[in-house]
């Protein structure tokens, strides 16, 4: 993780440097020479051994992190889409133009968990600080939305379907000769399952769902006993979970929704179009002028809005050091709190009779600017 310094950096005469045949005043390059680089690099390097196969540089990997949420891409696309882009190769530190795709999109996710959380808030925090005062708002605007987890909709039937294929697949890795494979079985009952909401298929429907969870119980039980110790011992927690699964029932609390996102949980915010929706709630704060957020905060439980307020004005003033906002704009939902560390909650209510016409109308402009997060 040695930098280079950029004072040795000797020309290609094969290949003209890139900033000679781009746009100097795009505004990818403008945000390049303001993020402070080197101060990614200091802090990240720690995070590195000196031994083994050389890394890819920080500001590559940071760089490509910053331009997958500019653009709201996946890990694969964005990887993609950078060899096709001179802007962001030059954004990432490129002199010349590149051929190869930069690293394989799983390095991403290697390397957003090598940062943890820290590491990806001293980012945000960079993106804060590059507007200057104006990141300094007295008054904020806070709300809480859904951050949904790439699931489809849950039900008992599919992911117990999920849990046999996984089972099934487990004992042909391992060479083990299963009494039943259940193939024939479970594709008359997925067929079963169609439908299942209409009055004349739901006694069937039931049925099938029923029997999935019986052949899922046989293979787990099967499986533990044929399968190898040390194999075994690197299966518990999958096993613990898929038994978990099996056994909760409709009014069970804490649910498991899905196998790969087991920490996804359902939130009902009262939307017509979409009831309930998967996955964890999230808490933003903007500014109240130029709407700059300054601070976001993903929750692992479902709690009610008012007691996110604490966390996430907490990260916003360890993101922000010596600065506290003054007052925090909300919507109905943070009902019951009129004060945060230190920060005054103001929620919408019917005017005071003691209010002035002025008051009246300073009042409901705040709170039709509120509307500005959404």
């Amino acid at each position: 993780m040695i930098k280079k310094s950029e004072e040795n950096y000797q020309v290609n005469f094969l290949q003209t440097d890139l900033l000679d045949q781009l746009d100097e005043h795009h505004p990818l390059l403008a945000l390049a020479n303001k993020i402070p680089w080197d101060y990614l690099e200091k802090e990240f390097a720690s995070l590195y051994s000196s031994a083994g196969r050389p890394a890819k540089s920080i500001r590559l990997m940071s760089g490509l992190l910053i331009l997958k949420q500019m653009h709201n891409l996946s890990d694969q696309s964005v990887v993609e889409t950078w060899v096709e882009n001179p802007y962001w190769q030059v954004f990432c530190g490129m002199r010349t133009f590149q051929f190869k795709f930069p690293c394989d999109s799983s390095d991403l996710t290697y390397f957003r968990k090598r940062l943890g959380d820290q590491g990806i808030e001293k980012i945000f925090a960079i993106s804060i600080s590059l507007f200057g005062k104006k990141a300094a708002a007295k008054r904020v605007i806070i709300d809480t939305t859904v951050q949904e987890k790439n699931i489809t909709y849950p039900t008992d039937a599919k992911i117990r379907i999920k849990i046999i294929n996984r089972l099934q697949k487990l004992a042909k890795k391992n060479k083990i000769q299963l009494r039943r494979t259940f193939t024939r079985e479970i594709k008359q009952l997925r067929l079963d399952l169609r439908f299942f909401r209409h009055v004349k298929k739901r006694k069937k429907a039931k049925r099938a769902t029923k029997r999935l969870k019986t052949i899922a119980g046989i293979l787990i039980r099967e499986l533990i006993r044929k399968l190898p110790k040390e194999i075994l011992r690197q299966q518990v927690s999958d096993f613990e979970l898929f038994g978990k699964i099996l056994a909760q029932k409709r009014g069970t609390k804490n649910k498991i929704y899905s196998l790969h996102e087991p920490d996804a949980y359902c939130i009902a915010k009262g939307k017509d179009h979409k009831p309930y929706e998967y996955g964890s709630k999230a808490s933003i704060v903007s500014t109240f002028k130029d709407n700059i957020i300054i601070g976001a905060t993903s929750h692992s439980e479902n709690m009610h809005d008012s007691k996110t307020l604490e966390r996430v004005l907490r990260q916003v003033k360890r993101i922000q050091e010596n600065y506290q906002p003054e007052t925090a704009l909300c919507d109905r939902g943070y009902r019951g709190k009129s004060e945060a560390e230190g920060v005054k909650i103001m929620i919408p209510k019917a005017p005071l009779k003691r209010d002035s016409r002025y008051q009246k109308r300073k009042k409901g402009a705040y709170f039709r600017r509120r509307a500005a997060i959404e």
